[in-house]
């Protein structure tokens, strides 16, 4: 595949890097992916995920794989200025929307060989480590990357789109001079992993928690098994180097834990940022992950992040290769990748530093104020607030002209009964484009998109109701789901799908069916 023009290269090969290689891989594309890395980082970074990722490793078939690394994030408990529980967050009670659980915890080394295991799966996926790039140029048809390896003479590769998933300093958006806007954090913390033995786990809350305290705000996150995370803010004057060393680390951690308690992982100083791309797109150049956008990791969203940019844009890449969409169509519908993530990423981003500010207030009559505010405004009793709750919608892009409180919105995905046994509605429907109806389509005429998939709830019944309660709340009828399940517009009744279907064909400029 070495002298191929592919369909689309990608340059850096972590989390994000591997989901986009599998998304397209799996479309049958032609991808080669490349990396400096000649292996997965052996040391976690990233440690919440959430049932969306999960859904997209689902498409990916890497579900069972992953599975085993993850555990159920346990609720986050935020103790004020005297150590008084002021806020708590937790997930979304069950039936769980998206046929997982809603917010979890994972090991990511094990996670992303899980991931690069699927994608070597794939013959039409050429994978190349330990190079780096060192110019990109592009024409009217196509990206041309110039890679070097140590001690070797450079390589070139073409391909007609490329992205960039190369971190946060990435070197293609650098070369391309794509700024960052910045969206006003910028904070030294000390992220500090330890796995802590029966003895240190003892005296270690049973809970995630936020210390909200002037001093030294700092988190405490219950990973997987015997993983825990602290992430510790920096006074002024510290010096973030001199923190991170073990003894240093240690004294910080010593209101928790001895050394005799555990051993440490991982100690790093970082700055943490809000920053998003201010372009997504530069020609055939996409930005995906970090290379776009960076947030403070109060929710975890960062990787998560991620992995939505490559699911977003995957099937709007395979969708112009394919042919599908073309001209201005096309143009636009790639166009709408950076028009729909970064306004998502801004505004996530805005609610993740509304969280950062309970926790970060270092002023301490302004923090009583707040402790004051918030217990008022739950009359004293301390409610629960799902974490689910505070991620948007899609506000702009590839929706429909009719507002609706549906449109936008991650669509759940229940189990459905087939054949007396219960499966997740993708398992059944697949993943392009879907009509999900709460029942009675047999009028309506859908001969108008022959490749799109319909679920009709009549004919196979949900099992846990999540489908008929978003109708409800939403009130609709139907709903008309993009490949990445997001809702592209509802129809409020059975009369209205067929003008729904239309609307959706003239926005992709298809005339033709957009394949399953």
């Amino acid at each position: 595949m070495s002298d191929a023009l592919y369909d689309v290269a990608i340059v850096g090969y972590g989390p994000v890097g591997q989901v986009a290689a599998g998304l397209l891989g799996q479309r049958g594309l032609r991808v080669f992916a490349c990396d400096r890395l000649v292996d997965v980082y052996q040391i976690p970074r990233a440690i919440a995920l959430d049932h969306e990722i999960m859904r997209v490793f689902q498409q990916l078939g890497v579900v069972d794989a992953v599975e085993p690394f993850t555990e159920p994030f346990t609720n986050s408990e935020y103790f004020g200025v005297d150590g008084q529980l002021i806020r708590r967050m937790t997930m979304v009670a069950p039936p769980y929307p998206q046929g997982y659980t809603p917010s979890l915890v994972f090991t990511q080394p094990p996670v992303e060989r899980a991931l690069r295991d699927r994608v070597a799966q794939l013959a039409n996926v050429e994978v190349a480590l330990g190079l780096e790039v060192s110019g990109i140029v592009q024409d009217g048809e196509a990206v041309e990357l110039t890679l070097r390896e140590v001690a070797k003479p450079p390589r070139t590769v073409r391909a007609r789109y490329a992205i960039a998933c190369d971190g946060g300093s990435s070197t293609v958006r650098t070369q391309l001079d794509m700024p960052l806007e910045d969206l006003d954090f910028d904070e030294p913390w000390l992220v500090v992993d330890v796995l802590v033995n029966d003895k240190g786990l003892a005296k270690l809350p049973k809970v995630s928690v936020q210390y909200c305290e002037p001093d030294r705000p700092c988190t405490l996150v219950i990973g997987p098994k015997n993983h825990r995370r602290w992430e510790i803010s920096l006074k002024p004057g510290e010096d973030p180097r001199q923190v991170a060393t073990d003894a240093q680390t240690w004294k910080l951690l010593a209101r928790w834990l001895t050394p005799e308690d555990g051993t440490l992982w991982r100690q790093a100083s970082y700055r943490f940022h809000a920053l998003v791309a201010a372009e997504w797109r530069r020609g055939r150049v996409f930005l995906a992950g970090d290379a776009a956008h960076m947030q403070p990791p109060f929710l975890g969203q960062g990787m998560c992040q991620g992995v939505r940019d490559a699911a977003n844009l995957a099937w709007k890449l395979d969708a112009v290769l394919r042919g599908e969409v073309q001209g201005d169509a096309a143009q636009a519908l790639l166009d709408s990748y950076g028009v729909e993530r970064k306004a998502h990423v801004r505004e996530l981003t805005s609610r993740i530093k509304g969280v950062g500010a309970v926790i970060c207030e270092r002023d301490e009559a302004r923090a009583r104020a707040r402790d004051a505010k918030l217990l008022a405004d739950c009359d004293g009793v301390v409610q629960d607030t799902p974490r689910q709750d505070i991620l948007p919608r899609l506000e702009a892009g590839l929706l429909s002209r009719h507002a609706s409180t549906g449109r936008g919105a991650l669509f759940p995905q229940p189990w459905l009964r087939v054949d007396a046994a219960a499966a997740r509605m993708d398992a059944v429907a697949g993943h392009g484009w879907r009509l999900v109806s709460r029942g009675g389509v047999q009028g309506v005429d859908t001969a108008c998109w022959p490749g799109l998939r319909v679920v009709d709830l009549q004919a196979t019944p949900e099992a846990d109701g999540v489908v008929a309660g978003w109708f409800q709340r939403h009130g609709c009828a139907a709903a008309l789901l993009r490949p990445d399940h997001y809702v592209y517009g509802v129809a409020e009744s059975l009369e209205g799908i067929e003008a729904l279907l239309h609307e959706a064909q003239a926005a992709l400029g298809a005339a033709v069916a957009i394949s399953a």
